[in-house]
């Protein structure tokens, strides 16, 4: 009996050491993936201009500074694959997928409505790493009512609203939310300046923790290099109101880098972003690795 238990004890080792080393080979096979991708990219766009344009043939730098715009007159569909890694989570990724939706609505001769939906995707580890747990998470939809003709600062004021969504037990919140949220940003030269603030509160929800008491700030700076290549500083700086005392802030410092360009017919955008928590909550990530992939459906010619 006893060298049955350690032959157990021993296999299962052999199966944790085997599922983080696949972890650890997924997670380098997607950046080199990413990195190969924006390493070929004007390869094609060289062959694009090489060909006589098209007659619906788009700007990319005007296309890619559209996209900085969270109220701008762009339809885009993002897939966000973010890879949380490090710190106390050691060799587990946990791993977010954000599919978020940008439609904007004329309401008025005067107004336009930008609805933001945010649908995670979630895969969380389990402490001891022998698992995952795998679900939608809280849906989020953010309303932006933004003057069809701006002056030289553009803005954009509404409701955040937070869906009890989750169907993953260890990050359940049972809470529906609402809260104020708010963008402005300036466009100057190859310059893309601004910022985006929500605060979530809890208003129903069926009586279990925890609560929602969140606060979101994105600053961004964005320069455009041309070409529909562009520098981006976007960090998610967060609050978490309901945490215990010093645990509240989550903040990243980080870059990232994007391509803009048209794939045949198809407008798109590549991204790819790196930040390191400079401040975070215990049993929390240290770094993240972001990927974004937004297919982009311009309501007018840039």
């Amino acid at each position: 009996m006893p060298c049955d238990a350690d032959s157990r004890r021993a296999a299962t080792g052999t199966e944790i050491e085997t599922r983080q080393v696949m972890t650890s080979r997924l997670y380098s096979l997607h950046v080199c993936f990413v990195a190969a991708t924006l390493t070929c990219l004007p390869a094609l766009a060289h062959a694009q201009q090489a060909a006589p344009p098209a007659p619906e043939e788009h700007d990319a730098t005007a296309l890619a500074k559209a996209t900085q715009n969270p109220v701008g007159d762009l339809v885009s569909l993002p897939f966000q694959f973010n890879f949380n890694n490090g710190g106390d989570l050691g060799d587990r990724t946990l791993f977010n997928l954000n599919f978020q939706p940008v439609i904007p609505f004329s309401v008025s001769t005067s107004w336009n409505l930008i609805a933001r939906t945010i649908i995670p995707v979630n895969s969380i580890p389990s402490s001891d790493g022998t698992t995952s747990f795998s679900g939608v998470g809280d849906i989020q939809e953010e309303l932006f009512f933004t003057p069809k003709k701006p002056g030289a600062l553009i803005w954009g004021i509404g409701p955040i609203v937070s869906l009890p969504t989750s169907t993953i037990p260890t990050a359940r919140t049972g809470s529906w939310g609402l809260g104020p949220a708010g963008v402005v940003l300036k466009m100057t030269g190859p310059w893309v300046l601004g910022g985006l603030v929500t605060q979530t509160w809890t208003f129903q929800d069926d009586g279990t923790d925890p609560k929602v008491d969140s606060f979101l700030l994105q600053p961004f700076v964005n320069y455009n290099f041309g070409k529909g290549w562009a520098l981006a500083f976007g960090p998610n700086i967060t609050a978490n109101w309901e945490a215990p005392s010093g645990q509240e802030w989550t903040i990243p410092v980080g870059l990232g880098i994007s391509r803009t360009t048209v794939l045949g017919t198809r407008p798109m955008q590549l991204a790819m972003q790196y930040y390191y928590n400079a401040k975070r909550p215990d049993g929390s990530a240290a770094s993240l690795l972001r990927i974004v992939v937004s297919l982009l459906y311009p309501t007018r010619k840039h």
